[in-house]
């Protein structure tokens, strides 16, 4: 079973993937608005895959690759035959690089490497990284520049070319198991994000979304035009606690709506990680108030299943979670700077069903994996919300959603407009297109 924690801090990495600041997101003169926003269909689920990826095609002609959808790091990387000194069993052949090579001395080159000096001997030389997930994860290679198609909702289509990593020496966690991605989309703050790219250049807003199945799949977009008119709650980023990660400030945690007691819990979002990982006490908490609440309900522990360290078991086998929707309450981040703000998980965003049918708490002790006072709130807890990260007015916003459902596509079908509602072989989409039901 996969899970994962792309989630990177200097007490992770060689070169933390983290770069620049909210300032330097700004750009000095703004483009024109991009015709339209672009959403790409995600394909996964939380167990037993374990991470949520999206088709990418790069280069020209473009070839496809599958990549983990990461807003907590910056590099967007792939496994690349340079040659391959490690590459990993994945989907597709490693990506074979053009000539076009990212130097040391470029800009971008030092936004990988911060907050580490970056020191070149030669303008001519490469640009390296070295980047180490959370959860021992690592990808060791070159900046590189390619094509990466993108069509719009509209069907019009943009070309691109940029930056990422060209990863040959790869190492994943000893529980990970085969196949594996191509690599990460990292979608991050920092310039060196796919994001920040694109919007530098004009070609998207920066802004990124993405809705979640609980039963699998969903959808990934960049732009304003899939947020929900309404409905959406709001908050700041903070931009004083972990300024280079989706930081939303500080929070209480309830369950079933009393709290527990723990306050001042540092929040970031991040899509690369699996499950939701709290701190020691706010993990204590919770494990204790979840615990008192199912005493006498016909729910036993099931320490034979290892799927997660906390599992349940019943009279029978669990099927769903609807089968434990009423022994297990909600649990609820208040946020202490913004007034009324809520993040709530429903039991189908912190259990999963094992396959040995027990139910299992999907949030994890982040002490046990160094991430220290940083509570992760991963993909577990994204079920069934859209949830999304406005870079341009630093916000971030989430409601419930229906993310089987995709956001409609305002286009004629006019195969000379590249309509998406065409064969899908000859798109050059840099996400797997769709068509509109």
């Amino acid at each position: 079973m996969h899970s994962r924690i792309d989630f990177i801090l200097p007490l992770f990495c060689l070169f933390a993937a983290f770069q620049g600041s909210y300032s330097a997101a700004r750009r000095k003169s703004t483009p024109p608005d991009p015709p339209s926003s672009v959403v790409f269909q995600v394909t996964g689920n939380v167990y037993p895959r374990g991470y949520y990826h999206v088709t990418v095609n790069i280069g020209n002609p473009p070839k496809p690759y599958w990549l983990d959808i990461d807003t907590g790091s910056d590099l967007t990387w792939l496994q690349c035959d340079v040659p391959c000194t490690k590459c990993l069993p994945a989907p597709h052949k490693p990506y074979k690089p053009n000539k076009d090579l990212v130097a040391c001395m470029d800009p971008l080159c030092a936004s990988v490497h911060w907050p580490e000096t970056h020191e070149c001997k030669s303008p001519k030389d490469q640009c390296d990284y070295e980047v180490q997930y959370a959860d021992h994860g690592s990808s060791l290679g070159l900046l590189v520049k390619d094509w990466f198609p993108i069509q719009y909702m509209n069907g019009t289509v943009a070309k691109p070319r940029l930056a990422f990593g060209c990863g040959y020496n790869q190492e994943v966690h000893s529980s990970m198991d085969p196949p594996y991605t191509d690599g990460v989309l990292g979608l991050g703050l920092g310039k060196s994000s796919i994001l920040s790219q694109l919007s530098e250049l004009g070609v998207t807003r920066n802004i990124v979304g993405h809705c979640l199945g609980a039963q699998g799949d969903g959808f990934l977009f960049f732009g304003y035009d899939p947020v929900p008119s309404s409905g959406v709650i709001w908050t700041p980023m903070s931009t004083t606690e972990i300024e280079k990660h989706y930081s939303l400030g500080t929070a209480e945690l309830y369950v079933g709506g009393k709290t527990t007691g723990t306050k001042g819990l540092r929040i970031v979002f991040d899509s690369g990680s699996t499950y939701t990982y709290f701190s020691a006490e706010a993990y204590k908490a919770l494990v204790s108030m979840l615990t008192n609440d199912i005493k006498g309900k016909q729910i036993y522990n099931a320490n034979d299943d290892k799927s997660l360290p906390l599992c349940w078991k019943g009279s029978k086998p669990f099927k769903s979670i609807q089968d434990v929707r009423n022994v297990f309450k909600p649990i609820m981040l208040s946020f202490e700077k913004s007034k009324n703000v809520r993040f709530q998980m429903d039991p189908e965003a912190y259990l999963i069903i094992s396959e040995h049918g027990n139910v299992c708490l999907g949030i994890l002790n982040g002490s046990e994996v160094g991430l220290e006072n940083i509570n992760l709130i991963g993909d577990i807890s994204f079920h069934d919300k859209i949830i999304i990260y406005d870079n341009e007015k630093q916000q971030i916003g989430w409601a419930p959603a229906n993310c089987k459902k995709l956001p409609n596509i305002y286009d004629d079908g006019d195969p000379d407009n590249g309509g998406l509602c065409k064969p899908y072989g000859s798109n050059l989409d840099i996400l797997q297109a769709y068509c509109a039901a």
